[in-house]
């Protein structure tokens, strides 16, 4: 007992112990994630190829798979001062409760206004939109929580910020919107009529709730179409992990600070920003040989993108004006059910987490909506938190594997993500003490219809 007392219950890094560099997962992986082509050639695509897309430097990111360390320019370094380092958490209150011999940790990154991880690579792709000179950036957002990181970061850089938010979501969380538009961003519910795609999409989905596939075409097309902006996006994407690696990287300081070395990783995982950025130097570890883990990534049961979709060449948005990844994939027109798995609705996994997972480095499962909420307000009771919908899918796998050890008797130690706080999610807690929450989960029919439409890829 002595010795637990020496691990505060929260553990906090110096700004000096900040990380100065990103870490790039993909210089370790001996199976690099399938480059991205061009929809209308099949090839992989070119920097030119993607900088009227993308910001130049940000290109550079997305292609670079051999660079372990990426330098966090000093201006960015600056306003991560402002909410980093996150607190490390030793979740005592929630190990009482469940009586489980295992240890829980928790990456707490809801300590900033905008609420979650996001910010981690908005102020980064901000800075380099600023940079190159652009008037402003176009994006989706699904829960509100990216959305409302750049709409920040932009607000804080002078740039424009315009936000095709998914409409299920848009017309839930009416106060995630409004931050945004108090930082200055126009806010549109996708799919929309101003644009061509949004169009398309509604006519042939009427009266859709819309999907992130859905919002990432509007936004492409208004990037595409607008001299002086480009498009950003808040997951998926290289580029995005990269960024997102400052989590792992402060959780493995934290941890090594205290000769802690956890047995069971865990993220929700819904386009891969989050649990990407936990497990980076984790996996790089494992992938080198140097340590093991086991790596859980969770998913909503709604959409199970790991757990029942096909590793293959596919659109990442459902106009279909984007270029092909290779990912676990439901197909780019696959919609899910207008539930509150917020930003977990996309209908396909990053390429780089699709690789590891396809090689056997890490595991996935997928969780029911009543279950999540089950857990999201047993540790608001037990450790104070309202934990945002997505963060509440590994809060259910860290109970779940607390419980198994509470059976086996075994010690083992646990991190996972909690990704943001639930504070603009109260719509689908209140659906959820009403006894209005449901589950849908679908059929093998509908995923199969969506990934018939695959694209043919010979690559």
């Amino acid at each position: 007992m002595a010795e637990e007392q020496k691990i505060p219950y929260k553990i906090y890094l110096t700004e000096d112990e900040m990380p100065k560099a990103w870490y790039n997962l993909r210089a370790d992986m001996k199976v690099k994630p399938a480059p991205l082509l061009n929809p209308g050639t099949g090839q992989p695509l070119t920097a030119e190829e993607l900088t009227p897309i993308f910001c130049e430097e940000l290109v550079k990111q997305e292609l670079d798979n051999d660079t372990p360390f990426i330098e966090i320019p000093q201006e960015i370094r600056d306003f991560y001062k402002m909410f980093r380092p996150s607190p490390l958490v030793r979740a005592y209150c929630l190990e009482e409760k469940l009586q489980t011999p295992a240890k829980i940790y928790y990456k707490f990154e809801g300590n900033n206004t905008s609420g979650s991880h996001k910010l981690n690579s908005a102020i980064a792709q901000a800075y380099y939109a600023k940079k190159q000179g652009l008037k402003g950036v176009t994006t989706e957002t699904g829960a509100g929580q990216w959305g409302t990181a750049l709409s920040m970061a932009c607000a804080y850089l002078g740039l424009d910020c315009k936000v095709y938010m998914v409409k299920v979501s848009y017309e839930q969380k009416p106060f995630r919107r409004e931050v945004m538009r108090t930082y200055g961003a126009s806010v549109v519910p996708s799919p929309s009529e101003t644009t061509e795609v949004g169009r398309k999409i509604l006519a042939e989905f009427p009266g859709t709730t819309g999907s992130l596939g859905c919002a990432i075409s509007e936004a492409v097309e208004v990037a595409t179409k607008n001299p002086g902006y480009r498009y950003v996006l808040g997951s998926v994407l290289n580029q995005v992990l990269l960024h997102q690696s400052v989590i792992g990287l402060e959780t493995k300081i934290a941890l090594d600070k205290y000769g802690i070395k956890p047995d069971i990783i865990i993220g929700c995982a819904g386009g891969g920003s989050n649990l990407g950025g936990l497990i980076a130097p984790f996996m790089g570890q494992k992938l080198r040989g140097e340590a093991d883990y086991r790596i859980i990534a969770v998913e909503p049961a709604s959409c199970p993108s790991f757990t029942r979709g096909t590793f293959a060449y596919d659109f990442c948005d459902t106009g279909m004006i984007c270029p092909l990844a290779k990912m676990y994939t439901l197909g780019s027109s696959f919609i899910p059910s207008a539930n509150h798995a917020g930003g977990l609705r996309f209908h396909g996994m990053s390429s780089t987490l699709s690789q590891l997972y396809h090689d056997g480095y890490m595991e996935a499962t997928s969780v029911e909506q009543t279950d999540v909420f089950e857990a999201a307000e047993f540790f608001a009771r037990t450790e104070g938190i309202l934990p945002a919908p997505e963060s509440s899918h590994a809060i259910r796998a860290a109970i779940n594997e607390a419980n198994k050890c509470k059976e086996t008797g075994e010690e083992k130690t646990i991190v996972f993500g909690l990704t943001g706080t639930g504070y603009f999610d109260l719509v689908a807690y209140q659906k959820y003490n009403d006894g209005e929450m449901s589950d849908y989960i679908p059929t093998d029919e509908e995923i199969a219809a969506s990934v018939a439409k695959l694209p043919k890829v010979n690559a």
